[in-house]
């Protein structure tokens, strides 16, 4: 356990700190209600107490001299750090100034379903002027979390901000500042454009694909096998860098953000995804950090150089900066791009900023096909092939007791892609409908809790896995499961069609994922896709089986299923309602990657302890 003397505790970034507090002496155009004269504001305020008001407005604004439209809250982007108390109830009250319905989602918090935040499945949404009041209970959790806009695609154009649920008593990770980095895009493009180009054409945003003049490591029997595939071993990031500018605290890279400390200080930074659509390589340069928190919940500390986080993840670490500065760099998955801190010893105090690093490629793991006969006798399969459906898939990878590794990046060249199926759907349950929707079936899913991320397997320093996180306190339900149940996840990448089990959402609306009240599951998740897909679900936190004792599972709100890869968690559903189950690349969730699920009214059920609640 950390046991560090927390002796200070400071908002969101040096810009944004000596604001904490002071909402009150806000201008009136700032709090979001009539921001059109004004240019909307980079960095947030802090709003905290038992009422708290939130406007949702719009208007211009402008990042390192590239302009668009961006819908904020009280003026800004990201919008006001939401500061909340374990313990304490809180009435949040948003007023919609847009011409639009809109929303606010409380992403991570446990909350009556009726406020959870979603049109159509918990509440009808804000309509235009009209205020919307989430009168919340005493809160009953700790940590680092977000919220956002569930309305159509305003996440992407600055509708979100921060959440830090400070706990009743002693913090059990202490530290001498306390600050918040939240990662997102800046575009100038309107979402709905980037929607229609990504369902136009394949790749439109990858600037980074394969040439004949290109200096990528692929021997040209791997450049003809893709090219079989009709597929990109450069397709990372549907929308990348070509595009956006990365941004640290609604700050672009070359806007300064700063994060002040003084020599030997321990601080700790609570990092967010409030993204659209990208994955971000953390790392300070010559620094390790400590990960203490993973989605708002303490994990035992574990030293790293580096890691990944998936859109609507939460990291906190702690770091001890040294020398005059240090640079954080959250680097977009497919090296496309990168947002930039510093940890200064004074104002205006900079150290180097790394270049990108090369672009990664895909792998075998990442066609779904880890662990399988490399070396030949897999030239031929077809799924036609009668040895295929009668292959003992227990010895493929299929079996629980098969846990996975890290998928190290393979040669293309080793196997005979030319043969084989890709789209082998005997190989799916009955469950999983088989159509136009469905491009990939991964061979040889196996448990990827293991792997670092698309691009670090072979970084010469430690970087987080799934399987380094071990909760911090007692799990409060060791119930084994009562039964299994595996969703696939499934898409059409050519045609940007996404989905769980081969239905898009529209499709299946009145057929949602049932549990019963308190009934304990173990969700299995299949990626049959080449990218990997945050999956998040509304309300509640559900228990990574990532190798740690049963007691010590890492709790969870978002779960990233690596491509071609599976990743399983145990569900206590003990929040009744209707909840989101999603992916939260945006434009996926928007495309059809989106379900219900019920949870039975508690009725007669015996009370369950739940997250947080251990007194």
């Amino acid at each position: 356990m950390l046991t560090m003397n927390r002796r200070g505790l400071l908002g969101a970034g040096a810009g944004a700190a000596g604001l904490a507090g002071l909402t009150a002496l806000t201008p009136a155009w700032a709090r979001g209600a009539n921001i059109h004269n004004g240019v909307i504001r980079s960095g947030s305020d802090e709003v905290s107490g038992s009422s708290i008001d939130l406007t949702i407005g719009e208007g211009p604004r402008v990042v390192q001299g590239r302009r668009g439209h961006a819908i904020a809250v009280n003026g800004s982007v990201p919008g006001p750090l939401v500061r909340l108390k374990e313990g304490e109830p809180v009435r949040l009250n948003v007023t919609n100034t847009l011409s639009q319905d809109s929303s606010i989602h409380w992403h991570g918090l446990l909350v009556p379903f009726q406020f959870d935040g979603v049109p159509g499945v918990s509440f009808p949404g804000i309509k235009p002027g009209e205020t919307f009041t989430y009168d919340l209970p005493a809160i009953r959790q700790t940590g680092t979390y977000w919220w956002h806009s569930h309305s159509d695609l305003q996440e992407q154009a600055g509708h979100y901000g921060p959440i830090v649920i400070d706990p009743a008593g002693a913090d059990p990770v202490q530290a001498d500042r306390d600050y918040v980095l939240l990662l997102s895009e800046f575009t100038p493009m309107h979402p709905h454009a980037i929607m229609d180009k990504l369902k136009k054409g394949e790749g439109y945003f990858n600037y980074q694909k394969t040439t004949w003049t290109d200096d990528y490591p692929l021997s040209g029997e791997d450049r003809r096998m893709w090219a079989q595939m009709r597929m990109m071993p450069t397709d990372i990031l549907d929308v990348t860098g070509s595009t956006y500018t990365y941004l640290a605290n609604g700050h672009g890279p070359l806007e300064g953000l700063e994060f002040l400390f003084n020599p030997g200080e321990r601080v700790r930074i609570r990092v967010i995804n409030g993204s659209a659509m990208s994955f971000f390589n953390v790392r300070i340069p010559g620094a390790r950090m400590q990960i203490v928190a993973a989605d708002g919940q303490n994990v035992r500390p574990v030293a790293v150089e580096e890691f990944q986080i998936g859109t609507a993840e939460t990291y906190d670490f702690v770091v001890e900066p040294t020398g005059e500065a240090m640079t954080i760099v959250a680097e977009s998955m497919d090296r496309s791009g990168m947002a930039v801190a510093t940890l200064a010893s004074r104002p205006g105090a900079r150290a180097a900023v790394p270049a990108l690093r090369d672009p990664p490629l895909l792998t075998m793991a990442d066609m779904g096909m880890s662990g399988m006969d490399h070396g030949g006798g897999m030239a031929g399969m077809d799924g036609s092939d009668d040895s295929i459906s009668g292959m003992d898939h227990s010895a493929m990878g299929h079996a629980p007791a098969n846990p996975a590794t890290t998928s190290a990046a393979e040669p293309m060249g080793a196997m005979d892609m030319g043969g084989m199926n890709m789209r082998d759907t005997s190989m799916l349950s009955p469950d999983v409908a088989v159509g136009p929707g469905l491009d990939m079936v991964a061979m040889n899913p196996v448990d990827r809790m293991g792997d670092p991320g698309i691009g670090l397997d072979k970084v010469p320093h430690k970087v987080l896995t799934y399987r380094d996180l071990v909760a911090l306190e007692p799990n409060d339900d060791l119930r084994t499961p009562s039964r299994q149940m595996e969703i696939h996840l499934t898409g059409n990448m050519e045609r940007f069609m996404w989905s769980f089990d081969g239905k898009k959402f529209s499709s299946v609306s009145d057929e949602p994922i049932r549990f019963a009240y308190n009934e304990r599951v173990r969700v299995k998740l299949v990626n049959d896709t080449m990218m990997a897909h945050p999956i998040h679900l509304h309300g509640h936190f559900f228990e990574l089986v990532n190798g740690a004792p049963a007691d010590r599972q890492p709790q969870k709100h978002t779960v990233i299923v690596q491509p071609g890869g599976s990743a399983s968690f145990d569900l206590t559903a003990d929040e009744s309602g209707d909840w989101a189950f999603h992916c939260h690349l945006l434009y996926h969730m928007h495309a059809g990657m989106f379900q219900i699920v019920t949870v039975a009214p508690k009725g007669d059920a015996p009370e369950q302890e739940r997250v947080g609640e251990h007194g």
